[in-house]
């Protein structure tokens, strides 16, 4: 049986509507959810200025493949955190900053950074650890749909609009 553990994601960047729709469909086969332990995501639930966050227990691998995938051939921003596994790794932070590239950081159960001697050793100086530290703790922007005409559609349910 594999490895599961909790899991959840920040997306950000810009789509287009019928990008969206692609993308709730991807965080629906994913059986992910707008909070620990609650209702699953469904489109409405994007909030207008601010990036999307949704939460899952039990991830295989602590990893949500096809939506990391996706999001990455769409270049959008995604900050992934899981929480370690018993005798095969710690939790980790995956840092996608927008251009289809993603690093893998060391974090606390509390997706705190952490740095080993070995890292810092490698990184040589400490503007080097700094950068270090300032890449794995990137700020996800909002996630902004354009309409079809190619303005930002503003229709967001919000947590009040439910």
């Amino acid at each position: 049986m594999a490895d599961r553990v909790s899991a959840s994601i920040v997306i950000g960047g810009l789509l287009d509507a019928a990008e969206y729709g692609q993308l709730a469909e991807i965080i629906a086969a994913e059986g992910l959810a707008i909070e620990w332990d609650g209702e699953l995501f469904e489109p409405r639930h994007r909030v207008e200025g601010e990036p999307l966050r949704l939460f899952a227990h039990e991830v295989t691998g602590g990893s949500f493949d096809d939506l990391e995938t996706w999001c990455l051939a769409h270049q959008l921003t995604f900050v992934r955190w899981c929480g370690g596994y018993s005798g095969q790794g710690g939790p980790e932070r995956v840092v996608a900053p927008g251009d289809g590239t993603s690093a893998s950081y060391a974090v606390s159960e509390d997706d705190e950074v952490v740095v080993s001697r070995g890292t810092i050793e490698k990184l040589g100086t400490l503007a080097a650890v700094d950068a270090h530290f300032d890449a794995a703790e990137f700020a996800v922007p909002p996630l902004i749909v354009r309409s079809s005409e190619g303005e930002v559609e503003i229709r967001c349910a919000g947590p009040a609009g439910r």
